[in-house]
Protein backbone atom coordinates (compact mmCIF):
# COMPACT_ATOMS: atom_id res chain seq x y z
CA UNK A 1 0.00 0.00 0.00
CA UNK A 2 1.30 3.46 -0.80
CA UNK A 3 2.38 5.59 2.08
CA UNK A 4 -0.04 8.44 1.50
CA UNK A 5 -3.07 6.10 1.51
CA UNK A 6 -1.95 4.62 4.80
CA UNK A 7 -2.82 7.95 6.35
CA UNK A 8 -6.14 8.24 4.52
CA UNK A 9 -5.34 11.36 2.50
CA UNK A 10 -7.50 12.03 -0.55
CA UNK A 11 -5.64 11.64 -3.85
CA UNK A 12 -6.23 13.63 -6.99
CA UNK A 13 -4.58 17.04 -6.50
CA UNK A 14 -6.17 17.97 -3.15
CA UNK A 15 -3.60 17.20 -0.45
CA UNK A 16 -6.10 17.69 2.38
CA UNK A 17 -6.40 19.30 5.80
CA UNK A 18 -3.31 17.76 7.40
CA UNK A 19 -1.11 19.02 4.58
CA UNK A 20 -2.76 22.40 5.11
CA UNK A 21 -1.37 22.49 8.65
CA UNK A 22 2.06 21.48 7.39
CA UNK A 23 1.88 24.10 4.65
CA UNK A 24 0.87 26.78 7.15
CA UNK A 25 3.72 25.86 9.48
CA UNK A 26 6.17 26.00 6.59
CA UNK A 27 4.88 29.39 5.44
CA UNK A 28 5.09 30.88 8.93
CA UNK A 29 8.65 29.66 9.41
CA UNK A 30 9.69 30.79 5.92
CA UNK A 31 8.30 34.29 6.49
CA UNK A 32 10.24 34.58 9.74
CA UNK A 33 13.43 33.47 8.01
CA UNK A 34 13.05 36.06 5.25
CA UNK A 35 12.13 38.79 7.74
CA UNK A 36 15.50 38.12 9.37
CA UNK A 37 17.36 37.85 6.05
CA UNK A 38 20.77 39.48 6.50
CA UNK A 39 20.16 40.13 10.21
CA UNK A 40 23.31 38.41 11.46
CA UNK A 41 25.71 40.28 9.12
CA UNK A 42 23.91 43.52 10.00
CA UNK A 43 24.27 42.86 13.73
CA UNK A 44 27.91 41.85 13.23
CA UNK A 45 28.68 45.11 11.41
CA UNK A 46 26.56 47.62 13.32
CA UNK A 47 26.65 46.18 16.84
CA UNK A 48 29.94 44.27 16.98
CA UNK A 49 31.82 46.41 14.44
CA UNK A 50 32.97 43.33 12.51
CA UNK A 51 35.00 43.71 9.32
CA UNK A 52 34.48 42.09 5.91
CA UNK A 53 36.56 39.02 6.82
CA UNK A 54 34.47 38.34 9.91
CA UNK A 55 31.20 38.79 8.01
CA UNK A 56 32.42 36.33 5.33
CA UNK A 57 33.46 33.94 8.12
CA UNK A 58 29.99 34.15 9.62
CA UNK A 59 28.36 33.28 6.29
CA UNK A 60 30.65 30.48 5.14
CA UNK A 61 31.95 28.80 8.28
CA UNK A 62 28.56 28.77 9.99
CA UNK A 63 27.01 26.92 7.06
CA UNK A 64 29.97 24.56 6.59
CA UNK A 65 30.27 23.58 10.26
CA UNK A 66 26.50 23.27 10.53
CA UNK A 67 26.53 20.87 7.59
CA UNK A 68 29.24 18.79 9.25
CA UNK A 69 27.26 18.68 12.50
CA UNK A 70 24.18 17.52 10.57
CA UNK A 71 25.93 14.49 9.00
CA UNK A 72 25.07 12.02 11.80
CA UNK A 73 21.59 13.48 12.24
CA UNK A 74 20.24 12.03 8.95
CA UNK A 75 20.61 8.38 10.03
CA UNK A 76 19.38 9.35 13.51
CA UNK A 77 16.20 10.96 12.12
CA UNK A 78 15.52 7.99 9.81
CA UNK A 79 14.55 5.67 12.65
CA UNK A 80 12.39 8.13 14.57
CA UNK A 81 8.93 9.52 14.04
CA UNK A 82 9.29 12.60 11.91
CA UNK A 83 6.69 14.96 13.36
CA UNK A 84 8.33 15.13 16.83
CA UNK A 85 11.66 15.75 15.07
CA UNK A 86 10.13 18.63 13.11
CA UNK A 87 8.69 20.15 16.28
CA UNK A 88 11.98 19.66 18.12
CA UNK A 89 14.07 21.35 15.45
CA UNK A 90 11.66 24.29 15.36
CA UNK A 91 11.99 24.68 19.13
CA UNK A 92 15.79 24.39 18.94
CA UNK A 93 15.89 27.15 16.31
CA UNK A 94 13.57 29.31 18.39
CA UNK A 95 15.71 28.90 21.52
CA UNK A 96 18.99 29.51 19.68
CA UNK A 97 17.68 32.68 18.04
CA UNK A 98 16.32 34.07 21.32
CA UNK A 99 19.79 33.96 22.85
CA UNK A 100 20.82 36.78 20.49
CA UNK A 101 18.33 39.47 21.62
CA UNK A 102 18.79 38.32 25.21
CA UNK A 103 22.56 38.78 25.01
CA UNK A 104 22.10 42.08 23.16
CA UNK A 105 19.78 43.39 25.87
CA UNK A 106 22.31 42.41 28.56
CA UNK A 107 25.21 43.92 26.62
CA UNK A 108 27.14 40.64 26.38
CA UNK A 109 26.60 39.73 22.71
CA UNK A 110 29.79 38.50 20.98
CA UNK A 111 30.80 37.48 17.48
CA UNK A 112 31.48 33.96 18.74
CA UNK A 113 27.87 33.68 19.89
CA UNK A 114 26.60 34.73 16.46
CA UNK A 115 28.87 32.14 14.87
CA UNK A 116 27.68 29.36 17.21
CA UNK A 117 24.04 30.26 16.67
CA UNK A 118 24.56 30.21 12.89
CA UNK A 119 26.03 26.69 13.20
CA UNK A 120 23.02 25.50 15.23
CA UNK A 121 20.61 27.05 12.74
CA UNK A 122 22.37 25.46 9.75
CA UNK A 123 22.36 21.99 11.35
CA UNK A 124 18.73 22.33 12.47
CA UNK A 125 17.68 23.53 9.00
CA UNK A 126 19.23 20.49 7.32
CA UNK A 127 17.60 18.17 9.86
CA UNK A 128 14.21 19.87 9.44
CA UNK A 129 14.34 19.61 5.65
CA UNK A 130 15.27 15.93 5.79
CA UNK A 131 12.51 15.10 8.28
CA UNK A 132 9.90 17.20 6.45
CA UNK A 133 10.59 15.45 3.14
CA UNK A 134 10.28 12.05 4.79
CA UNK A 135 7.09 13.13 6.56
CA UNK A 136 5.58 14.56 3.37
CA UNK A 137 6.10 11.25 1.57
CA UNK A 138 4.15 9.39 4.28
CA UNK A 139 1.47 12.08 4.43
CA UNK A 140 0.47 12.09 0.75
CA UNK A 141 0.08 9.61 -2.11
CA UNK A 142 2.65 9.93 -4.93
CA UNK A 143 0.22 11.65 -7.31
CA UNK A 144 -0.22 14.56 -4.86
CA UNK A 145 3.47 15.21 -4.21
CA UNK A 146 3.90 17.63 -7.12
CA UNK A 147 0.88 19.68 -6.03
CA UNK A 148 2.25 19.87 -2.50
CA UNK A 149 5.78 20.75 -3.58
CA UNK A 150 4.47 23.44 -5.95
CA UNK A 151 2.49 25.01 -3.10
CA UNK A 152 5.53 24.98 -0.84
CA UNK A 153 7.63 26.49 -3.63
CA UNK A 154 5.11 29.27 -4.28
CA UNK A 155 5.04 30.03 -0.55
CA UNK A 156 8.81 30.25 -0.49
CA UNK A 157 8.82 32.83 -3.30
CA UNK A 158 5.94 34.79 -1.76
CA UNK A 159 7.81 35.12 1.53
CA UNK A 160 10.94 36.08 -0.42
CA UNK A 161 9.02 39.02 -1.87
CA UNK A 162 7.41 40.17 1.38
CA UNK A 163 10.00 39.28 4.01
CA UNK A 164 13.09 41.45 3.36
CA UNK A 165 11.21 44.77 2.89
CA UNK A 166 9.15 44.15 6.04
CA UNK A 167 12.28 43.09 7.88
CA UNK A 168 14.11 46.23 6.82
CA UNK A 169 11.24 48.38 8.06
CA UNK A 170 11.16 46.51 11.37
CA UNK A 171 14.90 47.02 11.87
CA UNK A 172 14.54 50.73 11.14
CA UNK A 173 11.71 51.12 13.65
CA UNK A 174 12.64 48.64 16.38
CA UNK A 175 16.40 48.09 16.17
CA UNK A 176 18.86 45.51 14.82
CA UNK A 177 17.59 42.43 16.69
CA UNK A 178 13.88 42.93 16.00
CA UNK A 179 13.78 40.54 13.06
CA UNK A 180 15.72 37.90 15.00
CA UNK A 181 12.91 37.94 17.59
CA UNK A 182 10.34 37.67 14.78
CA UNK A 183 12.21 34.70 13.30
CA UNK A 184 12.26 32.97 16.68
CA UNK A 185 8.52 33.52 17.13
CA UNK A 186 7.86 32.15 13.62
CA UNK A 187 9.58 28.87 14.53
CA UNK A 188 7.54 28.67 17.74
CA UNK A 189 4.32 29.17 15.75
CA UNK A 190 5.50 26.56 13.25
CA UNK A 191 6.02 24.07 16.10
CA UNK A 192 2.51 24.79 17.39
CA UNK A 193 1.07 24.27 13.91
CA UNK A 194 2.87 20.95 13.53
CA UNK A 195 1.57 19.93 16.94
CA UNK A 196 -1.98 20.72 15.82
CA UNK A 197 -1.55 18.59 12.68
CA UNK A 198 -2.35 15.40 14.60
CA UNK A 199 -3.04 12.02 13.05
CA UNK A 200 -1.03 8.85 12.78
CA UNK A 201 2.39 8.33 11.30
CA UNK A 202 3.86 5.11 9.90
CA UNK A 203 6.11 3.38 12.39
CA UNK A 204 9.78 3.86 11.47
CA UNK A 205 12.00 0.84 10.92
CA UNK A 206 13.72 -0.81 13.87
CA UNK A 207 16.54 1.28 15.28
CA UNK A 208 20.03 -0.16 15.05
CA UNK A 209 21.65 -0.99 18.36
CA UNK A 210 24.25 1.68 17.70
CA UNK A 211 25.16 4.01 14.88
CA UNK A 212 28.29 2.86 13.07
CA UNK A 213 30.65 5.07 11.12
CA UNK A 214 29.63 3.38 7.87
CA UNK A 215 25.98 4.29 8.48
CA UNK A 216 26.82 7.98 8.07
CA UNK A 217 27.43 7.44 4.35
CA UNK A 218 24.19 5.54 3.67
CA UNK A 219 22.49 8.56 2.11
CA UNK A 220 25.37 9.22 -0.28
CA UNK A 221 25.64 5.53 -1.22
CA UNK A 222 21.94 5.46 -2.07
CA UNK A 223 22.16 8.62 -4.18
CA UNK A 224 25.28 7.55 -6.05
CA UNK A 225 23.81 4.14 -6.87
CA UNK A 226 20.73 5.65 -8.55
CA UNK A 227 20.99 6.71 -12.20
CA UNK A 228 18.54 9.60 -11.69
CA UNK A 229 19.46 10.88 -8.23
CA UNK A 230 23.22 10.92 -8.89
CA UNK A 231 23.19 13.45 -11.76
CA UNK A 232 20.45 15.47 -10.07
CA UNK A 233 22.60 15.92 -6.96
CA UNK A 234 25.64 16.94 -9.00
CA UNK A 235 23.58 19.34 -11.08
CA UNK A 236 21.75 21.05 -8.22
CA UNK A 237 24.79 21.29 -5.92
CA UNK A 238 26.96 22.85 -8.63
CA UNK A 239 24.22 25.12 -9.99
CA UNK A 240 23.10 26.46 -6.61
CA UNK A 241 26.69 26.79 -5.41
CA UNK A 242 27.77 28.85 -8.42
CA UNK A 243 24.70 31.09 -8.28
CA UNK A 244 25.13 31.75 -4.57
CA UNK A 245 28.89 32.26 -4.90
CA UNK A 246 28.36 35.26 -7.17
CA UNK A 247 25.94 37.07 -4.86
CA UNK A 248 28.59 38.78 -2.66
CA UNK A 249 30.53 39.78 -5.78
CA UNK A 250 27.41 41.17 -7.40
CA UNK A 251 26.75 43.22 -4.25
CA UNK A 252 30.28 44.61 -4.40
CA UNK A 253 29.91 45.41 -8.12
CA UNK A 254 26.49 47.04 -7.86
CA UNK A 255 26.89 48.92 -4.58
CA UNK A 256 30.53 49.85 -5.14
CA UNK A 257 31.84 50.27 -8.67
CA UNK A 258 28.48 50.92 -10.35
CA UNK A 259 27.05 53.13 -7.60
CA UNK A 260 23.58 51.62 -7.22
CA UNK A 261 21.63 52.73 -4.14
CA UNK A 262 20.78 50.05 -1.55
CA UNK A 263 17.07 50.29 -2.44
CA UNK A 264 17.89 49.62 -6.09
CA UNK A 265 19.96 46.60 -5.11
CA UNK A 266 17.08 45.28 -3.01
CA UNK A 267 14.56 45.92 -5.78
CA UNK A 268 16.74 44.09 -8.32
CA UNK A 269 16.38 40.85 -6.37
CA UNK A 270 12.96 41.24 -4.74
CA UNK A 271 10.91 42.09 -7.86
CA UNK A 272 12.00 39.02 -9.90
CA UNK A 273 10.66 36.72 -7.17
CA UNK A 274 7.28 37.14 -8.84
CA UNK A 275 8.72 34.82 -11.50
CA UNK A 276 9.15 32.13 -8.86
CA UNK A 277 5.45 32.34 -8.01
CA UNK A 278 4.51 32.06 -11.69
CA UNK A 279 6.91 29.17 -12.25
CA UNK A 280 5.60 27.18 -9.29
CA UNK A 281 2.03 27.64 -10.56
CA UNK A 282 3.06 26.41 -14.02
CA UNK A 283 4.92 23.34 -12.81
CA UNK A 284 1.97 20.95 -12.52
CA UNK A 285 0.23 21.92 -15.81
CA UNK A 286 3.54 21.58 -17.65
CA UNK A 287 4.23 18.13 -16.17
CA UNK A 288 0.69 17.05 -16.99
CA UNK A 289 1.16 18.05 -20.64
CA UNK A 290 4.80 17.21 -21.33
CA UNK A 291 5.81 14.69 -18.66
CA UNK A 292 8.05 14.99 -15.63
CA UNK A 293 11.38 14.22 -17.31
CA UNK A 294 10.96 16.68 -20.18
CA UNK A 295 9.99 19.51 -17.84
CA UNK A 296 12.82 18.66 -15.44
CA UNK A 297 15.45 18.77 -18.19
CA UNK A 298 14.01 21.77 -20.05
CA UNK A 299 13.61 23.93 -16.93
CA UNK A 300 16.97 22.77 -15.58
CA UNK A 301 18.70 23.73 -18.82
CA UNK A 302 16.80 27.02 -19.23
CA UNK A 303 17.75 28.31 -15.78
CA UNK A 304 21.47 27.94 -16.63
CA UNK A 305 21.47 30.39 -19.55
CA UNK A 306 20.61 33.54 -17.58
CA UNK A 307 23.41 34.29 -15.04
CA UNK A 308 26.12 34.94 -17.67
CA UNK A 309 24.18 38.06 -18.63
CA UNK A 310 25.20 39.68 -15.34
CA UNK A 311 28.76 40.02 -16.69
CA UNK A 312 27.45 42.81 -18.96
CA UNK A 313 25.95 44.81 -16.12
CA UNK A 314 26.34 48.57 -16.41
CA UNK A 315 25.31 51.60 -14.35
CA UNK A 316 22.02 53.46 -14.31
CA UNK A 317 18.50 52.44 -15.23
CA UNK A 318 19.67 50.17 -18.04
CA UNK A 319 21.85 48.20 -15.67
CA UNK A 320 19.06 47.89 -13.12
CA UNK A 321 16.66 46.62 -15.79
CA UNK A 322 19.29 44.13 -16.96
CA UNK A 323 19.63 42.65 -13.47
CA UNK A 324 15.86 42.48 -13.02
CA UNK A 325 15.43 40.81 -16.43
CA UNK A 326 18.19 38.26 -15.83
CA UNK A 327 16.96 37.45 -12.34
CA UNK A 328 13.34 37.22 -13.53
CA UNK A 329 14.26 34.65 -16.20
CA UNK A 330 16.41 32.71 -13.74
CA UNK A 331 13.80 32.70 -10.98
CA UNK A 332 10.96 31.76 -13.36
CA UNK A 333 12.88 28.68 -14.53
CA UNK A 334 13.84 27.80 -10.96
CA UNK A 335 10.20 28.13 -9.92
CA UNK A 336 9.29 25.42 -12.44
CA UNK A 337 12.35 23.25 -11.82
CA UNK A 338 12.38 23.16 -8.02
CA UNK A 339 9.01 21.47 -7.28
CA UNK A 340 9.47 19.02 -10.16
CA UNK A 341 12.95 18.18 -8.92
CA UNK A 342 11.74 17.80 -5.30
CA UNK A 343 8.91 15.51 -6.42
CA UNK A 344 11.19 13.37 -8.59
CA UNK A 345 13.64 13.04 -5.70
CA UNK A 346 10.94 11.87 -3.29
CA UNK A 347 9.48 9.44 -5.83
CA UNK A 348 12.91 7.95 -6.51
CA UNK A 349 13.79 7.48 -2.85
CA UNK A 350 12.61 4.51 -0.84
CA UNK A 351 10.39 5.53 2.08
CA UNK A 352 12.68 4.11 4.74
CA UNK A 353 15.67 6.00 3.29
CA UNK A 354 14.21 9.47 2.68
CA UNK A 355 15.63 11.18 5.79
CA UNK A 356 19.16 9.87 5.21
CA UNK A 357 19.04 10.73 1.52
CA UNK A 358 17.69 14.26 1.97
CA UNK A 359 20.13 14.92 4.80
CA UNK A 360 23.07 13.86 2.60
CA UNK A 361 21.64 16.02 -0.19
CA UNK A 362 21.38 19.12 2.00
CA UNK A 363 24.83 18.60 3.53
CA UNK A 364 26.36 18.29 0.07
CA UNK A 365 24.55 21.38 -1.20
CA UNK A 366 25.53 23.55 1.77
CA UNK A 367 29.14 22.37 1.75
CA UNK A 368 29.40 22.98 -2.00
CA UNK A 369 27.92 26.47 -1.65
CA UNK A 370 30.28 27.33 1.21
CA UNK A 371 33.32 26.07 -0.75
CA UNK A 372 32.40 27.86 -3.98
CA UNK A 373 31.55 31.08 -2.13
CA UNK A 374 34.98 31.10 -0.52
CA UNK A 375 36.68 30.23 -3.84
CA UNK A 376 34.82 32.93 -5.76
CA UNK A 377 35.71 35.43 -3.07
CA UNK A 378 39.36 34.72 -3.82
CA UNK A 379 38.76 34.87 -7.57
CA UNK A 380 36.92 38.15 -7.17
CA UNK A 381 39.91 39.60 -5.37
CA UNK A 382 42.35 38.37 -8.03
CA UNK A 383 40.34 38.92 -11.21
CA UNK A 384 37.80 41.52 -10.18
CA UNK A 385 34.10 40.90 -9.44
CA UNK A 386 32.90 41.26 -13.05
CA UNK A 387 35.36 38.68 -14.42
CA UNK A 388 34.59 36.26 -11.58
CA UNK A 389 30.84 36.64 -12.22
CA UNK A 390 31.39 35.99 -15.93
CA UNK A 391 33.42 32.85 -15.15
CA UNK A 392 30.64 31.50 -12.96
CA UNK A 393 28.12 32.24 -15.72
CA UNK A 394 30.16 30.34 -18.30
CA UNK A 395 30.51 27.34 -15.97
CA UNK A 396 26.77 27.40 -15.31
CA UNK A 397 26.16 26.93 -19.06
CA UNK A 398 27.72 23.47 -18.70
CA UNK A 399 25.51 22.33 -15.77
CA UNK A 400 22.68 20.99 -18.00
CA UNK A 401 25.13 18.24 -19.05
CA UNK A 402 24.72 16.86 -15.52
CA UNK A 403 20.93 16.49 -15.75
CA UNK A 404 19.49 12.94 -16.10
CA UNK A 405 19.53 11.97 -19.77
CA UNK A 406 16.74 9.43 -19.58
CA UNK A 407 13.41 9.34 -17.83
CA UNK A 408 13.37 7.20 -14.71
CA UNK A 409 12.32 3.67 -15.56
CA UNK A 410 11.59 2.48 -12.06
CA UNK A 411 10.25 4.05 -8.88
CA UNK A 412 11.63 3.18 -5.47
CA UNK A 413 11.15 -0.58 -5.26
CA UNK A 414 8.35 -2.24 -3.30
CA UNK A 415 10.93 -3.75 -0.97
CA UNK A 416 11.63 -0.21 0.17
CA UNK A 417 8.21 0.16 1.73
CA UNK A 418 8.02 -0.84 5.39
CA UNK A 419 5.04 -2.63 6.78
CA UNK A 420 2.07 -0.24 7.08
CA UNK A 421 2.05 -0.02 10.87
CA UNK A 422 0.12 2.84 12.39
CA UNK A 423 0.91 4.74 15.55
Amino acid sequence: MRSGHRLGQPPGGRPGRRFGWLWGAYGTSALGTWLAFGAFPLIAVRVLHAGPAEVALLASVGAAVGAAVAVPLGPWVEFRRKRPVLIGTDLVRCAALLTVPAAYALGVLTFLQLLLVSVVLAAADITFRAASGAYLKTLLPPEDLLVANARLESTSWATTIAGPPLGGAAIGLLGPVATVVADAVSHLLSALGLGALGGGEPRPGPRPARLRAGDLADGWRYILSDATLRPLLLNTALFNGLVMATQPLLAVLMLGELGFAPWQYGLAFAAPSVGGLLGSWLARPLVTRFGQHRVLVAAGAARAIWPVGLAFLGPGTGGLLLVIGVELGLVLCCGVFNPVHATCRLQRTATHRVARTLSAWQVTAKACTALLTALWGVLGGLLGPRTAIALAGVLLLATPLLLPRRAATRPAGPEAEPAPDRV
